[in-house]
């Protein structure tokens, strides 16, 4: 580290060059950068950086949803940032072709809100997905009035479907219809309750996989 007087240029800050340029104890000092190694990731290493980017090419898509309704900020971490951690830790599993999401354990949303009792999703004509449920309003925190909210992604398209508001909890019925260049996908259907006007959601239940007629 070299320390030096304000010639006609004064101190700088950042990087120029080889160099970086800063204030350190009221003087202007500059640093050389460090050299890079022959670093070679060890296999753990290597695992962990493609778990996490299957992780995070996966909750992207529906970055809008996780932010939302994925848990409640925790100090600096946000709720993406709770919802790559939990999907790192849980929902990637290892298999012949490398690392893959288990749309088993996929929580589009995670909070203390009642979730679905005896979710069913099939599939209608013209690419429709049609829900029922019971009515567990009044049970907990559960409103009449919360919403079914439903995720669909098509592995294959790499294409996600989203609908937040689908149908009130008194309605124990809805449906989405979902684009037609979709029609004879298989999709992995994700459904669960919101309270409107909050960030509370309810932990989302996993319906299964339907082929879209």
């Amino acid at each position: 580290m070299a320390t030096f007087e304000k010639g006609i240029l004064g101190g700088f800050s950042g990087k120029v060059g080889n160099v970086v340029g800063s204030r350190w104890r009221g003087k202007d000092v500059m640093r050389s950068l460090p050299q890079r190694g022959n670093y070679t990731p060890t296999t753990k290493q290597e695992e962990q950086r493609e778990k996490f980017r299957q992780v995070i090419a996966f909750l992207t898509p529906i970055l809008s949803v996780i932010n939302m309704y994925f848990g409640n900020k925790q100090g600096s971490k946000s709720r993406f940032n709770l919802a790559t951690s939990y999907h790192l830790k849980e929902a990637v599993v290892n298999s012949p072709s490398g690392f893959v999401i288990d749309y088993t354990k996929v929580l589009i949303s995670k909070g203390d809100l009642r979730g679905l009792d005896n979710g069913t999703v099939v599939a209608g004509a013209d690419q429709a997905l049609n829900f029922t449920w019971a009515d567990n309003s009044g049970q907990g925190n559960a409103s009449a009035l919360d919403e079914l909210m439903v995720v669909a992604f098509s592995p294959v398209m790499f294409t996600f479907y989203s609908n937040l508001s689908v149908a009130t909890r008194d309605a124990t019925t809805g449906s989405v219809t979902l684009p037609e260049f979709m029609q004879g996908a298989d999709v992995e259907v994700w459904a669960s309750f919101n309270k409107p006007g909050a960030s509370l959601a309810a932990i989302s239940t996993y319906l299964g996989v339907v082929t879209l007629l």
